[in-house]
């Protein structure tokens, strides 16, 4: 009796002991992750293309050299990792067991206060099963975090091409849409808030079996575990759980709801709406001294500014509305313009460092602005913008209509670097009409026009005068000659405005090793298969930082 008395104790004592074995390396650590988002393909052969979009976030406690995205099944090839600036991230299987993770080595080490956002491809085998008679299946869980929240949580699994809506079912009651891709193929959308740490969600589809050229019809085994460190007493009772779970994971899975069709939504995902030209110029590549020559254009337009000389370099006044550099209720202005005028001195110089500032703060509000959007296809998108400004100008009926056209598309058209060109030809037969309002038009005539013979007033005019037309060609060259001219002389020491913008923070470089800690990958075996369709394809992983 008091051997018996014994072991039972033992046993507890192991099964107090080992969740702080997975915790207890980590305890000192506070993280969390902003999204993770998972896209799923499925391919004719039964395997997946797996792709993880994830961002991290260190609160406090050491630095995080790695990340582990847990993995369905150890037949997986990892194809890539990429961070947020389109660097390529070492990579190593880093399974365990049954385990299975791949591992992300970071560049440079996280620190706290630090988020770090990247990518991850991986192609993972026989992962489609035999559903019932007609259909095949899939179930997937996301990677979950045993010591990490997770604020947003997204998955959309890619059928193969043909599937429509009426033909796929989900085993989640609570889907939220589907959409098409660009190929034509249906996605299938899930999306998640605010998840605790080791908080779980599976999100399953079963579609007709025509659809695919190869599938398993039995599902994989269950878990094995090896406790050959442990007492044979402890495996039985280890065991003896087990067969109990599986039992009751049974019972739950046999009463669970048919599959439920999904609705059509309208909504896809990929392109980044909503930039403003200004962000759009730092995504198209223009080099610093245009960019902040776009602010200036936009500060103009909003009659924020004028420009009271231009030699050696450029010198603004802040127009008394504007003084106070933060915009008024009926003009406010954006993070980028009042950066801006921040930036001009009392002599009206613009100050190099603060300038250089105002860039760097852009970069990472647009590279924020980014994260998880398609970089091709969202500059793709702008460049077709701009190409229909330049189409609202050129349609435009009368030259008067064309002008306010050029006014209203201005910021659009100055990320044309054809735009001397293509302003000719808009205005090939045709004058400009300018407005009186538009100091972005008189800018470049007061100081760039050889011969003016209308001086401009900065104020509002009571009853504002028309201003003679000007031949197109002669428009065109005057808005190419201010454009260089204002990037060349924007600060009197462009070589010290270079130098000052430095490079984002994780872009420093680090001689700090990479540590190869696997602890706390998570137990997949917990999952102990249970998934409650298509055969139990048991895509199970869990991930976790070093």
């Amino acid at each position: 009796m008091v051997k018996n008395r014994e072991l039972v104790a033992i046993l507890f004592t192991v099964f107090a002991l080992v969740p702080f074995a997975c915790t207890c390396s980590a305890q000192s650590r506070q993280y969390y992750l902003g999204q993770e988002w998972v896209k799923i393909w499925i391919n004719p052969d039964g395997s997946i293309d797996l792709f993880y979009n994830v961002s991290i976030t260190l609160e406090s406690g050491p630095n995080i050299h790695y990340v582990l995205i847990g993995q369905p099944k150890s037949d997986f090839t990892i194809d890539q990792a990429v961070d947020q600036y389109a660097r390529s991230l070492p990579t190593t299987d880093a399974s365990s067991g049954s385990d299975y993770a791949a591992q992300v080595n970071f560049t440079e080490p996280l620190g706290a206060g630090q988020t770090v956002w990247f990518t991850l491809m991986t192609n993972v085998t026989h992962m489609i099963y035999e559903d019932n008679k007609t259909n095949v299946g899939m179930q997937f869980t996301p990677t979950w975090w045993s010591q990490a929240r997770v604020l947003d949580l997204r998955v959309s699994i890619v059928l193969p091409l043909g599937v429509n809506v009426s033909m796929v079912g989900t085993s989640i009651e609570y889907w939220d849409n589907v959409s098409n891709e660009t190929d034509g193929r249906l996605s299938v959308f899930w999306e998640r808030q605010n998840l605790e740490p080791n908080q779980k969600y599976s999100f399953g589809v079963s579609f007709p079996k025509e659809f695919v050229q190869e599938y398993d019809t039995q599902p994989p085994n269950g878990f094995s575990i090896d406790f050959s460190s442990f007492a044979p007493y402890i495996v039985g009772f280890l065991f003896l759980i087990g067969f109990i779970f599986i039992v009751v994971v049974g019972i739950i899975a046999a009463s669970k709801k048919q599959y439920l069709s999904p609705q059509i939504s309208m909504e896809t995902l990929g392109v980044k709406h909503g930039l403003t030209a200004v962000e759009a110029s730092y995504l198209l590549d223009l080099k610093p001294a245009k960019i902040v020559t776009e602010i200036l254009y936009s500060l103009l337009k909003k009659r924020a500014v004028w420009v009271e000389a231009t030699k050696p370099s450029i010198k603004l006044r802040i127009m008394p509305d504007f003084q106070s550099k933060t915009g008024t209720s009926e003009t406010p202005l954006r993070h980028y313009e009042i950066a801006f005028l921040k930036a001009i001195e009392e002599d009206g110089a613009l100050n190099e460092e603060k300038l250089a500032e105002t860039i760097m703060s852009l970069r990472d509000n647009t590279e924020e602005k980014m994260r998880g959007y398609c970089r091709r296809d969202t500059i793709d998108y702008y460049r077709n913008i701009v190409t229909k400004a330049w189409t609202q100008v050129e349609q435009a009926g009368t030259p008067e209509l064309a002008s306010n056209a050029y006014d209203e598309q201005l910021l659009w058209l100055l990320l044309d670097p054809n735009v001397k060109d293509h302003t000719q030809t808009a205005f090939q037969n045709r004058a400009f009409e300018p407005n009186p309002l538009w100091l972005w038009y008189w800018y470049g005539y007061t100081h760039y026009n050889p011969n003016p013979i209308i001086k401009p007033s900065t104020t509002i005019p009571t009853l504002p005068t028309k201003p003679p037309s000007i031949p197109g060609a002669e428009f065109a060259n005057n808005v190419a000659t201010s454009l260089e001219s204002t990037a060349n002389n924007i600060v009197v020491n462009v070589e010290k405005f270079a130098n000052s913008i430095l490079p984002s923070p994780l872009s420093k470089a680090s001689n700090e090793p990479t540590q190869h800690n696997a602890t706390c990958v998570c137990a997949c075996h917990a999952c102990a298969c249970a998934c409650a369709c298509v055969s139990c394809a048991c895509a199970c992983a869990g991930g976790g930082v070093g």
